[in-house]
């Protein structure tokens, strides 16, 4: 990989002109694995000069060129595939198994889906046969800041840096500090692709520094972030004095609903669900809510299936949970896990401190409580750790109620045979996406939220349509 100090600025990669070093960390080891550049102000400017600069040429290509540079990238990504999951899975501890299958494949199926829904796209459209002399463009936003996580990295990068890319939108992605590697990864794909020198450009940096800067450059059209609500409503601040477009995929405090008649294994599958990546997912279903008649018999398989969840050094193969991605976030964990013991919740299993055998790394012992009621703070905070809360409901109405009792509406997940239920209670979750009965969205769903999980949809035409203006012009013909 390029020096992983440098950043990529203009089609080169450069070093900072005013930042400072950070080393990246393997948290299955704690050990450093690299030294980045926290960049300043001075290369934040330098890269939104160079987008600002490649925006004209790059958006006066045709679709078709913009489509064919993407399939370039797929060809590099499909080749690169193993360095990109060993480079996911050691700066934020994704098991490599899961690093290879899920986090790599996401990137890549966001990446076919965007080229896949360009080609379908009609950036140019008559209003109607109403009137057949006006014309509907759609045409770039223009300069783009894309900010993203640690958790899902190829998940999120590759849902903003496609769609702007087909869109013909330029940008400066500023990747989470704690996981750079992957994103340094891809900018070396993107430059092997052809992309022409400006468009795509990456600084590293925090939020405090580069993060803002960015987010209330004059030059920057666009803000799409993915990360903490805190995070979000400061970056809608910092956004509004130049009235930014301002795209938000925030947090989450899933519900899973499982009634009575649900499929024998609802709730394996709900407990396996919230685990998965090490409990490090927005759209976690992290508050499983039972129908009292079958309460304690969930317990008990949650129960068992928490005790069999193993938990293990990223770079072991197999299906083990790998740790979190720092000590902040494990600090963070431990101490909500702590909270829900004062405040009275049954403590099911897992609980406080690191696994039996793992004195070295930010590994979380796998956590179930029950009994939670929605006064407690690990009903209302997202804990982002392998943390499963669970309560019981004696109704279809109060079941929906309790989903609904949070300031979340990301996704919630139903668990019944009754397909007239499942449908009429899919339609009173307050939530960008229901998922029911263990089946997820097809390629090209739109992935989003309401209330303070955020007001942006990534993904499919609707993430295309995230990144272009609309344009209505007259008398075309």
């Amino acid at each position: 990989m390029q020096d992983s100090t440098q950043h990529y600025i203009n089609g080169q990669w450069v070093a900072s002109i005013d930042g400072r070093e950070m080393a990246v960390e393997n948290p299955s080891t704690e050990e450093k694995i690299a030294t980045i550049t926290l960049g300043g102000d001075a290369d934040a400017d330098a890269a939104v000069a160079a987008a600002k600069t490649a925006f004209p040429g790059w958006a006066a290509t045709e679709p078709e060129a913009r489509i064919d540079a993407l399939e370039r990238l797929m060809d590099i990504y499909k080749e690169r595939a193993g360095e990109m999951a060993e480079a996911i899975s050691h700066e934020m501890g994704a098991p490599i198994a899961l690093a290879q299958m899920a986090q790599v494949g996401a990137g890549a199926g966001h990446l076919k889906n965007t080229i896949r829904t360009a080609k379908g796209f009609a950036f140019e459209r008559p209003l109607g046969d109403h009137a057949p002399d006006d014309m509907i463009l759609y045409e770039p936003v223009g300069v783009c800041a894309l900010i993203t996580p640690w958790n899902w990295p190829m998940n999120q990068v590759m849902l903003k840096v496609a769609p702007a890319l087909a869109a013909g939108c330029t940008m400066v992605l500023k990747p989470a500090e704690q996981a750079p590697l992957s994103a340094m990864l891809l900018a070396e794909m993107i430059e092997a692709a052809g992309f022409p020198p400006g468009v795509f450009n990456l600084v590293n940096g925090d939020g405090a520094g580069v993060g803002a800067h960015i987010t209330a450059h004059p030059d920057v059209d666009m803000v799409s972030f993915t990360g903490s609500t805190r995070a979000g409503v400061a970056i809608t601040k910092s956004a509004a004095d130049t009235v930014k477009r301002v795209s938000l995929e925030l947090g989450g405090k899933g519900a899973n609903i499982i009634f009575a008649d649900a499929d024998e294994k609802a709730v394996t599958r709900g407990v396996r669900h919230c685990f998965n990546n090490s409990g490090q997912s927005c759209n976690a279903p992290t508050r499983m809510l039972v129908e009292r008649s079958v309460y304690d018999k969930a317990i008990d398989t949650a129960r068992r299936v928490t005790e069999k969840t193993e938990v293990g050094p990223a770079e072991i193969e197999g299906r083990q949970i790998g740790p979190v991605v720092s000590e902040t976030q494990f600090n963070k964990i431990q101490f909500l896990i702590k909270r829900g013991i004062d405040e009275g919740a049954t403590l099911v299993a897992g609980g406080l401190g690191r696994p039996d055998g793992l004195n070295r790394g930010h590994f979380v012992r796998p956590t179930i409580f029950a009994d939670v009621t929605p006064e407690m703070t690990i009903w209302k905070e997202e804990i982002f750790g392998p943390v499963l809360c669970i309560t019981p409901f004696d109704g279809e109405d109060e079941a929906i109620a309790l989903a609904n009792d949070t300031p979340y509406g990301l996704t919630n997940y139903v668990q019944t045979t009754d397909k007239s239920r499942a449908r009429r209670v899919a339609r009173q979750l307050r939530s960008g996406m229901v998922e029911m009965n263990g089946k997820p969205g097809g390629a090209g769903s739109p992935f989003g939220g309401m209330k303070q999980s955020g007001n942006g949809r990534e993904g499919g035409v609707w993430g295309l349509e995230e990144f272009l203006e609309v344009k209505a012009v007259s008398d075309w013909g």
